[in-house]
């Protein structure tokens, strides 16, 4: 059972080592994400045709678009965790991941199920080439087997992440990611294969990292609580008010992140409209998007986790510390990231493909990629704020606001070719982080006003 206001310890300060004892391993972590990306294109990217590079960007856009959607899984589980450890709750944190790991897969095994009409759907909405889209094809046809696997993964990532176990999300999403690379090496360079060696490979990293994540989670949860998930815990799994919390926690980010996949598909498929080289490029180009995104995400995990907790514990005083100090160690790390961006950046390109044609034109619009990480690193951060706080409809409504504003802006930019279409894309960035910092003083008045340790 919960613990009262007079029984519940108070939780510990938070202090910049707090926050770096999350974002640290978080860092190292997603730091490894991109690099699949990476290592996918540099691999398919020498073999000497734009049409190879630009059905792996098609693909992986794709799948990390769908997960994105899907990320409900991880952020959601997160929030809900991190409140019940800030309360004191036991039984809650077990039954969490138990409810997650349910959603995860029913949805994965629904999306293997009806595959077919949803790669019709998919790719209904780009005009790429007819290579590109059967080696596309090919590459979903094979990476979708894996998606039961990958949104349980996520549910065991939240839990972790929201109990301020960051070590063990480390290693999970080490193994994942570095399983993943090896087996890309392998199975296209050593085993002559090409999109269905990419795709091969990280089916088989997702379903052992499964694998390993459950034997962890098991395990931390009897070294815990003394039980392991699931003794005695059926009754309140299906707890009528902790179901209806997590559905619409968990429905505020679906719809939120189907907004953030629509402009993801929407930026890529008018790359695709204009030819196979734009698309490539682009393609390229996103990859500083993820570096930055999935650094400056350790940032947001952290405020995730300790905003969640304070909110569990009813401490304004400390869920706005909480806010700040996470806050600020992530503008910094933005503004690197730019700079390394500006002075590196050619060199990168030129790294992922040796295509002449796909390496002027994403040089060309590189400036773009050397904003992201400034012009998204707020709404990266309260967006872990608002999933830390459970503030989801606030994170649901914006999201809708800022696609709206992306749709104009491409529409009246539409003269400026792809320099517009990055343009547009990166005043929706900035329109998340405008929208949501509006709603952010509501969100602190949730939280009552008590003396706190901050």
């Amino acid at each position: 059972m919960a613990t009262t206001d007079a029984e519940r310890v108070t939780p510990p300060a938070v202090t910049h080592r707090r926050v770096w004892a999350i974002a640290g391993p978080i860092i190292v972590s997603n730091s490894t994400v991109p690099l699949i990306g990476i290592a996918d294109t540099a691999v398919i990217g020498h073999l000497g045709e734009a049409a190879y590079i630009a059905a792996i960007a098609l693909g992986a856009i794709i799948f990390n678009a769908l997960y994105w959607v899907f990320g409900f899984l991880r952020m959601g589980t997160t929030g809900l965790v991190a409140q019940a450890l800030g309360a004191g709750d036991e039984r809650e944190i077990r039954s969490a991941i138990h409810r997650a790991a349910l959603v995860g897969v029913t949805v994965g095994a629904l999306m293997v199920l009806l595959q077919m009409p949803v790669a019709g759907a998919i790719f209904l909405g780009f005009e790429s080439g007819p290579q590109v889209e059967a080696l596309a094809r090919e590459y979903f046809a094979i990476r979708i087997w894996g998606a039961p696997a990958m949104l349980v993964n996520f549910a065991i990532l939240g839990w972790f992440i929201g109990l301020q176990r960051a070590d063990i999300a480390l290693y999970l999403q080490l193994y994942l990611n570095l399983a993943n690379l090896v087996l890309d090496v392998a199975l296209v360079v050593g085993a002559g294969m090409d999109v269905d060696g990419v795709a091969t490979g990280t089916v088989i990293a997702e379903w052992t990292t499964l694998i390993a994540g459950v034997v962890l989670v098991i395990h931390y949860a009897r070294k815990r609580t003394g039980a392991a998930i699931g003794d005695g815990d059926v009754q309140r799994l299906w707890d009528a008010q902790a179901l209806r919390t997590m559905l619409s926690v968990n429905g505020d980010i679906f719809i939120r992140s189907a907004f953030l996949l629509a402009a993801f598909i929407w930026l890529t498929a008018q790359g695709a409209v204009k030819g196979d080289v734009v698309l490539a490029a682009n393609g390229i180009l996103l990859h500083f998007f993820y570096l930055a995104a999935h650094a400056l995400d350790a940032f947001a995990f952290a405020s995730e986790a300790l905003v969640g907790e304070s909110k569990g514990a009813q401490d304004r005083a400390r869920l706005r510390r909480a806010a700040i100090l996470s806050s600020l160690w992530a503008g910094g790390s933005a503004v690197a990231f730019a700079i390394i961006f500006a002075l590196f950046g050619s060199w990168f390109i030129g790294l992922l493909t040796s295509v002449p044609e796909v390496r002027n034109t994403a040089i060309a619009h590189l400036g773009w990629a050397i904003l992201f990480p400034l012009v998204t690193v707020a709404s990266f951060q309260l967006d872990g704020i608002f999933i830390g706080a459970t503030r989801t409809s606030d994170m649901r409504n914006m999201m809708a606001l800022s696609f709206a504003i992306f749709i104009a802006a491409w529409w009246l930019l539409q003269p400026y070719g792809n320099h517009g279409l990055w343009a547009a894309f990166i005043l929706f960035n900035v329109a998340r982080g405008i929208t949501l910092a509006v709603r952010y003083p509501a969100l602190e008045r949730s939280v009552l006003a008590r003396q706190g340790t901050a």
